[in-house]
């Protein structure tokens, strides 16, 4: 998108107090300031792929043992080769043998196996369950033993940053040893993060030799990329058709959907071992599911949500490969809708536009994380779409901590995209009902569509795992997509945007996954010629 006309000087006035004389920013074209924040921001626990850090992009400070290119294909980083057993129990990886951490050790298989048997027994964001433990059998050989034949195991080893034994403690993320492109300099809490590059990368050196992270949320942001204090900014929807002079807007696209969690079981006064309330009346009802996924129009609510930027979601895995093609449906079905609810039994008898069935009302309460604007959008605009039907939808923001409280029993606006089908197992297979954690928080439980699940999971043929990803949704008569189960209402998957000067060229962004990932291809950054 082309930059367009200047900004008025008096927008600018206040913005150079708050962010400092651009001077103090910006000093050379191999130095990079980004404001981020909205999705890809600092880090609540630092700089540690332990706790989370880079999981599903790219950790700067670490290597990976696989990474992801732009198409989504797994490359080597650390990996020169691996291998499988037949049982599919014992992952063998070799690892190259010219890397070392930024303070000069050489990274060896020990640190490789210190840093999964270490993630698999904390809390991190990756699910590392399914592995035993990691021996080093040599110097640059790794062996990963796993408790369950999970072809999708392959992925864990892209995500996780390689910490060094040798200088791993509690500390550990906020002053990160590791062997990635960039090593941190500097991170001042809640301000900013400075990284250089690592002057003894072993892959392709970075064009941008310093990198400057503001930790900004997205109006602040804008508001820093109008005043020419920063050179990139993720910023939300609603500036989309925005103008800056010498800057321009790239939508990168993505496979981060939004979708609803529906409670599928009704409220019979059980609780979580917390305590916590389980099931719900209206959305354990199958007719209120697919009125709302048939009967409500998509691209409306990316139009006005979203501002146009995003693309119709169905199944949670549309995009990807392992999606199934034959439960996308055609929505904005009103009539179709109605009858579906009145063919269960539901009708406003007493006049309020709210339907009733055996004296419950349609409604329910829609929660969203309260920082999230497009949550907060979709939400509401989604409770407008559903009084077309009859259906009441009232629309809370809460903290995480709050909605964790409620998750059982109260629908929730959730974001999901990865590469790694390993979420459709976690999200719709019966036995990953784990109460602590939001793996299948709908307690869903379909024994067709479980075996699909084990099936795809346990396959180490490619297009047989995809194939019975794929009925898993819908295999013509069952499947936890719209066509069948209506376990969720998906709704789209959402563009990133970020305002960037005119003359930075990014390359080929990977598809964004949950979360962002605009440094996913860094080291293809650089400056043209004006």
């Amino acid at each position: 998108m082309p930059a367009g006309m200047p900004v008025s000087p008096t927008s600018q006035v206040s913005d150079e107090s708050v962010f400092g004389s651009s001077d103090e920013l910006i000093q050379g074209s191999d130095e990079l300031v980004a404001a981020v924040g909205t999705h890809g921001g600092e880090p609540e626990t630092g700089f540690n792929p332990i706790t989370g850090w880079g999981y599903n992009r790219e950790p700067l400070v670490q290597s990976t043992i696989f990474k992801k290119d732009s198409n989504g294909a797994l490359i080597n980083d650390l990996a020169t080769g691996y291998n499988v057993s037949e049982d599919g129990l014992i992952w063998t990886v070799n690892i190259r043998d010219d890397v070392k951490f930024h303070d000069g050790v050489p990274l060896t298989a020990r640190d490789v196996a210190f840093t999964f048997n270490t993630a698999a027994s904390s809390s991190g964001k990756g699910d590392l369950s399914v592995l035993d433990n990691a021996v080093a059998l040599d110097n640059y050989t790794v062996e990963f033993k796993l408790n369950d034949p999970q072809a999708t195991f392959i992925h864990k080893l892209a995500v996780i940053g390689i910490v060094p034994e040798h200088a791993y403690n509690e500390a550990y993320g906020e002053n990160p040893i590791g062997s990635g492109p960039y090593r941190l300099l500097q991170w001042n809490k809640g301000q900013q993060a400075i990284f250089e590059a690592n002057p003894d990368y072993y892959g392709q050196k970075p064009y941008f030799k310093k990198l400057t992270l503001l930790f900004m949320q997205s109006d602040t942001a804008f508001a820093a990329a109008k005043s020419g204090q920063v050179n990139l900014a993720e910023i939300p929807a609603s500036y989309a058709n925005q103008k800056v002079n010498g800057m321009k807007i790239v939508s990168l696209d993505s496979i981060d959907a939004r979708g609803i969690s529906f409670p599928m079981q009704p409220d019979t006064g059980k609780k979580t071992e917390n305590g916590y309330s389980i099931g719900n009346n209206v959305t354990s009802d199958p007719a209120i599911r697919k009125a709302l996924n048939i009967g409500i129009d998509r691209q409306a609510l990316i139009n006005g949500a979203l501002n146009g930027q995003g693309e119709e979601e169905f199944t949670g895995a549309d995009k990807l490969p392992f999606g199934n093609k034959e439960a996308i449906f055609e929505d904005g079905k009103v009539d179709e809708a109605r009858k579906i609810l009145a063919d269960s039994g539901w009708a406003d008898t007493d006049g309020d536009g709210i339907l009733e069935k055996n004296g419950l009302k349609a409604e329910f309460t829609l929660l969203y994380y309260s920082n999230a604007q497009d949550r907060q959008a979709l939400a509401v605009a989604l409770s407008e779409e559903a009084r077309k039907l009859g259906i009441n939808i009232k629309v809370e923001g809460k903290s995480w901590n709050e909605i964790d409280t409620l998750a059982h029993s109260t629908p929730i606006i959730f974001g999901f995209g990865s590469l790694d089908p390993t979420d459709l197992y976690l999200r719709y297979y019966s036995k990953s009902y784990n109460p602590s954690n939001y793996n299948n928080i709908i307690i869903y439980n379909n024994s067709v569509v479980d075996n699909y699940l084990r099936t795809a999971i346990t396959s180490v043929d490619q297009d047989t795992a995809n194939k019975n990803w794929q009925l898993a949704a819908w295999d013509g008569t069952t499947g936890f997509s719209a066509n069948g189960d209506a376990t969720w209402l998906w709704i789209a998957t959402i563009n990133y945007l970020y305002i960037m000067d005119e003359d930075l060229d990014i390359g080929t962004p990977k598809i964004q996954s949950h979360g962002a990932d605009a440094f996913g291809n860094i080291l293809e950054w650089k400056r043209t010629a004006h």
